[in-house]
């Protein structure tokens, strides 16, 4: 029988350049997409050989409720503002208590777009934020 361990609730943690950016409640996007292009080979009719050619990435979209770790996310746009540089990051999935899962190395990440909590004092969902970055490529760690 396999000891494998499935966490019900996962938390991710992102560092860009070795800062990290705290810890989000969700993480959407990691994926790719190879784009392949058909190449009809003369005389043979029965197939079509399939050639990749390009791999994109999907952009990640990372949700949290406001923290005090808001303020490292807006510091990191600022940086970036003032001098375009993509850096590499990292993505890591975390146990409820904090205990690494799997990690991705995110290659050129670029922010997209930040978008802060609203503020409704009649509402009592929790305040929260989304970022999303753009990114060069994935690899696990």
């Amino acid at each position: 029988m396999s000891a494998d361990v499935f966490a019900s609730t996962v938390y991710f943690r992102l560092s860009i350049a070795g800062n990290s950016l705290g810890t989000f409640h969700t993480c959407e996007g990691l994926g790719a997409q190879m784009e392949v292009e058909a190449y009809n080979e003369g005389g043979n009719n029965g197939f079509a050989w399939q050639l990749p050619t390009r791999m994109t990435w999907t952009n990640i979209t990372m949700t949290r409720p406001v923290t005090e770790d808001s303020s490292k996310v807006l510091r990191w746009l600022d940086e970036t503002v003032r001098q375009v540089e993509k850096k590499d990051g990292e993505i890591v999935a975390l146990t409820p208590d904090l205990k690494p899962i799997v990690r991705w190395q995110v290659i050129g990440v670029v922010p997209v777009r930040w978008q802060g909590p609203s503020f409704d004092p009649s509402s009592s969902s929790a305040a929260v934020e989304t970022l999303e970055i753009a990114h060069e490529g994935l690899q696990a760690s």
